[in-house]
């Protein structure tokens, strides 16, 4: 079955466009939540790695295309708070995702019902 768009009322059409809206903020916060997650991914085995090393290697830390020589100790507390900041942010994310399917759900349903009715009559 085809729908005129034209020919729905302005709060059917503000629903769809709200329905719209919401499953754009979705696609955008999924794709922030996976690029973090493969950020917190690398940390976890630079953690990892640098847990491996003695105190007494020489470790080498990137800075925007070259590579600075560091402290151990300093790098690895400097990447477990990362890793820390990236848990808290991929947390509060999968909140937003959550609530924003919820949205999606509730929208689309009011939608069908709208749109059931206007088939009934």
């Amino acid at each position: 079955m085809t729908i005129n768009f034209d020919k729905l009322d302005d709060d059917l059409k503000n629903k769809i466009q709200q329905f719209q809206q919401i499953q754009t903020n979705l696609e955008y916060i999924i794709n922030q939540r996976l690029q973090l997650e493969t950020r917190l991914r690398e940390t976890e085995l630079a953690v990892e790695e640098l847990e491996k090393t003695g105190s007494d290697e020489i470790i080498y830390k990137s800075i925007g295309g070259i590579m600075v020589k560091s402290e151990r100790d300093k790098l690895l507390a400097e990447k477990k708070s990362q890793k820390t900041s990236l848990e808290m942010k991929i947390k509060t994310l999968k909140s937003k995702e959550e609530r924003a399917r919820g949205q999606i759900e509730n929208v689309s349903k009011s939608i069908q019902s709208d749109l059931q009715q206007k088939q009934s009559m």
